[in-house]
């Protein structure tokens, strides 16, 4: 069984690879909340949303490359987004999905407590 600190370097290897599961950020995020190291972790987060941006920006851009082909169904699919609330009048998106939403709030709050602790 894997103590505490090797689960942790192994998070660590993971994240630095650039991995898109969330599992591992969401860890070390907790580990370092704990142990009070908010530059770390703001660091984790913002190195998080890029990798996770990254990865939404890659799908959205494949699926309206799959429907480029057929104008009609891009246009189907960005008229559906739009009624649905999901869009934009710009075409983009409205909410940041899962875990994204959620690491940007904590972002928000972690800023806020490193303003805090400076002299």
């Amino acid at each position: 069984m894997a103590t505490f600190t090797e689960n942790i370097e192994l998070y660590e290897q993971q994240t630095q690879k650039g991995i898109t599961d969330p599992f591992p950020y969401d860890r070390l995020m907790i580990h370092y909340r704990k142990q009070k190291e908010y530059k770390k972790e703001l660091q984790l987060i913002n190195q998080a949303l890029k990798v996770f941006s990254d990865q939404l920006q890659k799908q959205t851009t494949r699926i309206f490359a799959a429907a480029k082909s057929k104008t009609t169904s891009k246009r189907l699919m960005e008229k559906f987004g739009k009624s649905v609330g999901l869009l934009d009048k710009k075409g983009n998106l409205k909410t940041l999905p899962e875990p994204l939403a959620r690491w940007t709030k904590r972002k928000q709050t972690v800023q806020q407590k490193i303003k805090k602790t400076k002299p």
